[in-house]
């Protein structure tokens, strides 16, 4: 199957299609085109999503009512959101979507099929360099089965009008014409432990290191804070592991048997044990490296190793928080530095 104004497989994709596939579907296919290891799967374009919505908005608007609210306007935001919510979770998609993205979904799992599928939110306003967007729309994990698969689209589509992600869009003056949802969804990896890498320091902002956090299970025990992971800190140059804090990983996250995650006791015996290998964590190293090389800026990256070892890559965005800092100005220097001087002993000759 070929991409198409609905769908858009990773391999066709990049950073410059972010207005039609978001900020995470462009990472992955970013990430796929410079043949970094990720699970395959495919992008529900913002072209399902605005037909979606027209539809909708025949029968009654929908952005002119978030445009009229004010930032400050929680109440509002609250009820808003609610119906909106609400409106987009009950109704069926176009028919053309739903068979684009059901063919998709055939071809992506093959013979096996219900292969678990993670459903990603991918916002076009999300992972830009100059914003932190990210955490404010759904992802839904270990999603099993054609008709789930439709209705968790629908729940990414419907994030999108969450309370968080409508205010911080009033809070910015982000319009809404200009804002659209794509959805990722790809092939689950079964982990048998994840986490995040930052290509600077967390901490510090140093770029001379890598700090990896990682747990047991899928990672989104380390993204949700329910568990504390272990911590390790490497030199980008010579692969010194200058770090390594390890914490009591008291439970992981592991795909629940009916579809979705379930959370579970860690086995006592691993429970405050390393989770990486020093030869994962220099694996790990050179993968953010190569990263960063790619996209030319310090990165925080979604990781996760399967059961066989294979180690895949879930997401890359650009930092935010010490690239923010830096672009802070400072204070311009006077033109003259004599200038103060002579304003307080103006008149004396």
């Amino acid at each position: 199957m070929q991409s198409s104004e609905i769908i858009g497989w990773f391999a066709d994709v990049g950073l410059a299609d972010r207005p039609t596939v978001g900020g995470k579907g462009g990472s992955l296919g970013e990430l796929t085109r410079a043949n970094i290891p990720v699970p395959a799967g495919f992008v529900v374009r913002t072209a399902a999503f605005e037909r979606f919505i027209k539809a909708l908005e025949e029968k009654d608007p929908i952005r002119p009512k978030v445009e009229a609210l004010g930032s400050q306007e929680l109440e509002k935001i609250t009820a808003l959101s609610r119906e909106l919510r609400q409106r987009l979770e009950s109704v069926p998609l176009p028919d053309e979507v739903s068979s684009e993205i059901l063919a998709a979904l055939a071809e992506l799992c093959g013979p096996e099929k219900n292969l678990p599928v993670a459903v990603r939110s991918s916002a076009t306003t999300e992972d830009a360099a100059d914003a932190s967007f990210a955490g404010l729309q759904d992802t839904y994990l270990w999603v099993i089965g054609p008709q789930e698969t439709l209705k968790y689209v629908r729940s990414c589509w419907a994030s999108l009008y969450s309370v968080p992600s409508i205010a911080y869009r009033r809070k910015h003056g982000i319009p809404e014409s200009g804002v659209a949802m794509a959805v990722v969804v790809q092939g689950m990896v079964n982990a048998r432990k994840a986490g995040v890498m930052f290509t600077r320091s967390p901490q510090t902002g140093d770029r001379s290191v890598i700090t990896i956090e990682a747990t047991w299970g899928l990672g989104s025990a380390v993204v949700s804070g329910e568990v504390t992971p272990d911590r390790f800190v490497v030199a980008k140059i010579t692969g010194e592991i200058s770090v390594r804090e390890i914490n009591d990983k008291h439970i992981q996250h592991l795909p629940a048997p009916a579809g979705g995650v379930g959370e579970v006791e860690t086995p006592e015996e691993m429970r405050r044990a390393p989770c990486l290998s020093d030869a994962e964590i220099l694996a790990l190293r050179d993968i953010a490296r190569k990263i960063e090389r790619h996209y030319g800026r310090p990165q925080d990256i979604e990781w996760a190793i399967d059961h066989s070892g294979e180690i895949l890559l879930l997401q890359s965005r650009p930092e935010t928080v010490w690239s923010a800092k830096e672009q802070v100005p400072v204070a311009k220097p006077a033109e003259d530095p004599m200038l103060h001087v002579m304003k307080i002993f103006g008149g004396r000759r």
